[in-house]
């Protein structure tokens, strides 16, 4: 019988059993279950939002039902909650195992893989349909938290070297700026290119927020390893139904992960016959143009410098009382 697991000596029990498989234990997470036989927790099971993770059965009891009804479980609460689809990530030798049990691969990095639960990605892609155009297609992937003058020119000085110029706006909410806000100044913003598809990512890029590390080593590169992960769903399944063969991005000179994960397409793009193309990022009169910038300035309240770093669209809204919650976050993280 599968059992939600909230006392403190069966999250201990919980715990004991995770990392005697070799595995850790990861706190954040909604709700943590358990199956016992003869009062020994033999199987337990978690979910954060969306994900399932740590899904381990005692060796002693591995090859029954336990794991599929740990699982089935843990979908049948995830569904309930609202969520469309569940996700997964485990190591690549248990993805035929999750697959028996309906799960759908979606990218293996040869440390990590990633499956879906329900058909999410499909149907967000035929959803889309209608937006496949033909002739050579890029793509910008952007957070624009807020968008400014540095993706403005990223936008278009990729638009004029493909026929259409997918910009995918990312849609979890880790930002400051909410996705809603983040989208609209966005869509203010390119209006006038007139070869821009704008559309957001959905789910379907890998969130350093929910991405999980319990399966992995100590000493795993965790970064590097989500980077790739992201890549490969992008290259593989999203670019070849955009028929997507450019990706463009700016350079980065001031932020190392950035930099690290434009490295990291340049070495997998071309597996997947998609070329990353480069563009060197717009400077203003005091600098490179970067929304970091542009949220100290608004911590600062000086708002009058804004105007060399985002657009008229993105200047009215930084400007307005709607804005106002934003600003205030701002300053007072400033302080802090």
């Amino acid at each position: 019988m599968i059992v939600e697991l909230t006392s403190g000596p069966d999250i201990a029990a919980a715990k004991n059993l995770i990392k005697r498989n070799g595995l850790s234990f990861e706190e954040g997470f909604d709700e943590l279950f358990g199956i016992h036989e003869s009062d020994e927790l033999v199987a337990v099971g978690a979910r954060a939002g969306n994900i399932l993770k740590m899904l381990i059965v005692e060796p002693s009891h591995q090859g029954g039902p336990l794991l599929g009804e740990m699982a089935t479980a843990l979908v049948s609460r995830g569904l309930d909650a609202g969520f469309e689809s569940l996700f997964i990530y485990t190591k690549p030798e248990y993805v035929r195992t999750f697959e028996a049990l309906n799960f759908t691969l979606l990218a293996n990095q040869g440390r990590a893989a990633l499956l879906e639960y329900g058909n999410g990605l499909r149907n967000w892609l035929a959803a889309k349909r209608s937006l496949v155009r033909t002739g050579m297609n890029g793509a910008v992937v952007m957070n624009c938290n807020p968008f400014t003058k540095g993706h403005l020119y990223l936008a278009e000085s990729a638009a004029r070297q493909v026929d259409n110029l997918y910009l995918f706006v990312v849609r979890e909410d880790r930002s400051l700026f909410p996705f809603d806000v983040r989208f609209r100044l966005v869509q203010e913003g390119v209006r006038n290119i007139s070869n821009v598809i704008l559309l957001d990512t959905s789910r379907y890029i890998v969130s350093g927020a929910t991405f999980p590390t319990y399966f992995l080593k100590q000493d795993d590169p965790v970064a590097r390893i989500q980077m790739e992960l992201d890549i490969t769903l992008f290259s593989s399944r999203i670019a070849p139904f955009f028929g997507i063969t450019r990706r463009f991005v700016g350079t980065e000179p001031n932020c190392k992960l950035t930099n690290s994960y434009n490295d990291t397409m340049k070495r997998l793009l071309p597996d997947y016959a998609i070329e990353l193309v480069e563009i060197e990022r717009k400077e203003a009169l005091s600098g490179v143009i970067s929304a970091s910038r542009v949220r100290e300035l608004m911590a600062r309240n000086e708002l009058a410098q804004l105007d060399d770093y985002v657009p008229a669209s993105t200047l009215a809204f930084l400007a307005s009382e709607a804005a106002e919650p934003i600003r205030r976050q701002l300053q007072f993280d400033m302080r802090r």
